[in-house]
């Protein structure tokens, strides 16, 4: 027996929604979220009576914010067929002009693959343009951050 392709959906988020609690414990999340350890379960369960109980948008972002990765959105993220990136340092990124060098080439890496995914059917669609201009718009990022790393090394 198949399943409906809903119910399978909802199961993947429920099973995500578990890891993002059990990362962060529930003692944490409960007091992250303001929500009891009964109501934190139930938007994970896969019970039949609790299948409709998806954890609020709201409360997801405050659980997200301390875990280690944001589990539910990446898991929304692939349920459309799309890229979910992160810095695990949130942002801050360190280093100089040797790891500019190892993540333009992973960038361009990136880029091409994407390329050689989109262009594998003969069409670029609306959605695989946009991962395109993605991929290039972080491609241009790092080559800034080598343009002021070098420039920094100049002065």
């Amino acid at each position: 027996m198949t399943k409906d392709p809903r119910q399978a959906r909802g199961e993947y988020l429920k099973r995500h929604t578990e890891a993002l609690i059990k990362d962060i414990g529930y003692a944490k999340a409960c007091e992250v979220s303001g929500k009891s350890k009964a109501t934190l379960g139930r938007y994970a369960s896969l019970m039949d009576e609790n299948s409709d109980r998806y954890i609020p948008v709201n409360v997801l972002v405050e659980l997200e914010s301390v875990a280690s990765v944001p589990f539910v959105t990446k898991a929304l993220a692939e349920l459309q067929q799309l890229k979910l990136e992160y810095d695990s340092d949130r942002g801050e990124r360190a280093g100089g002009l040797n790891a500019d060098v190892i993540l333009l080439s992973q960038r361009f890496a990136n880029l091409m693959a994407e390329y050689n995914h989109s262009i594998a059917d003969g069409v670029i669609s609306l959605n695989e343009a946009r991962r395109l201009l993605d991929e290039t718009n972080s491609l241009q990022q790092v080559l800034m951050d080598m343009k002021l790393h070098l420039q920094e090394q100049k002065t």
